[in-house]
């Protein structure tokens, strides 16, 4: 059995190869029962462990992590591994790194999505959020459309103002020369100007409003996972047409897609398909360039199969 580190994951993965895989493990026969968390304690510590199951006809996985919020260094707050086997005889085959290919596979779930939704002469993206996954946004949505211009949003309170999403350009910027990187300084500006808005952020306040997105655009919802909360407003999710990872996840944990249901505005009906219909051809992806087409993506665990297994598989 290999043991499969962080930077070998990073060595093996790369964009589309890996949209690519996703894309024909979702056309065909998964199987993921609901992920199991489970609290440590009583106490107000939230420590957490949780198990993330998937198999198709190849490999069995399973992805483990426990989260200690109140962890100091020289701990990290999130820790987790994938354990892949071989379906056929249920051997043992790797210990993956779970952190890098959470990474990699949420990067490649977002260029999935873009693939299959955007417009193809798309040129322009929004990414906001300037944290972990950023780079890998930019990396796999540039590698499905041509883009020539992507602006980046981060905090604007930050010292300097928006430091962080410089710094995401001056990691991508010399990778992806042929591309035109900037600061978003103006959201709502930004907004306007994007072909592909792309949110990858742990606010808890609106972000994307929309009186402020053209026709055509398609957005990517990634960052938000609680009921309650939501990075674009009812009028994104009442104007496009929506699509979602999971209906079981995103009936659980979209705030996107769960506010306007309680506000009565939007109905589970409305979600036209998750990945699997749409990666299979039982879905109506977009229909006209004047579509606005929107995708929520919670997370998992078959994404978590397909990105350590392709590891497994390039290393083995």
């Amino acid at each position: 059995m290999k043991i499969i580190s962080a930077d070998e994951v990073h060595a093996a993965l790369s964009y589309p190869g890996l949209v690519d895989a996703l894309q024909e493990t979702f056309a065909k026969n998964f199987n993921q029962p609901p992920r199991q968390v489970f609290l440590l304690d009583d106490a107000d510590n939230n420590d957490a462990f949780a198990l993330l199951p998937a198999w198709n006809d190849n490999i069995i996985a399973v992805k483990a992590f426990t989260y200690f919020e109140g962890n100091a260094a020289p701990y990290e707050r999130l820790y987790s591994k994938i354990m892949i086997f071989d379906r056929s005889h249920g051997e043992p085959l790797a210990l993956v790194d779970g952190t890098t290919c959470t990474f990699w596979r949420t990067g490649g779930v977002s260029g999935l999505a873009t693939r299959l939704l955007s417009r193809e002469d798309s040129s322009t993206m929004l990414l906001l959020g300037t944290g972990n996954l950023s780079t890998y946004m930019i990396r796999a949505n540039a590698s499905v459309r041509p883009l020539e211009k992507i602006m980046i949003w981060g905090n604007p309170d930050g010292l300097p103002p928006m430091a962080e999403a410089q710094a995401v350009i001056d990691e991508v910027s010399a990778e992806l020369p042929e591309i035109k990187f900037s600061v978003a300084t103006d959201l709502e500006d930004a907004c306007g100007e994007a072909d592909i808005i792309v949110c990858a952020t742990a606010s808890p306040d609106i972000l994307v409003k929309g009186a402020w997105i053209k026709e055509g655009t398609h957005l990517d919802l990634i960052g938000n996972h609680h009921a309650d909360k939501r990075e674009c407003d009812t009028e994104v999710i009442t104007n496009g047409r929506v699509y979602a990872d999971s209906y079981v996840n995103a009936f659980k944990e979209a705030g996107e897609i769960l506010v306007p249901i309680s506000e009565g505005v939007f109905s589970k009906e409305d979600v036209v398909a998750e990945l699997a219909e749409m990666c299979s051809g039982k879905a109506t992806l977009r229909t006209n360039d004047k579509e606005i087409t929107v995708f929520k993506a919670i997370g998992q665990a078959v994404t978590d199969l397909v990105a350590a297994s392709m590891a497994y598989s390039a290393l083995k």
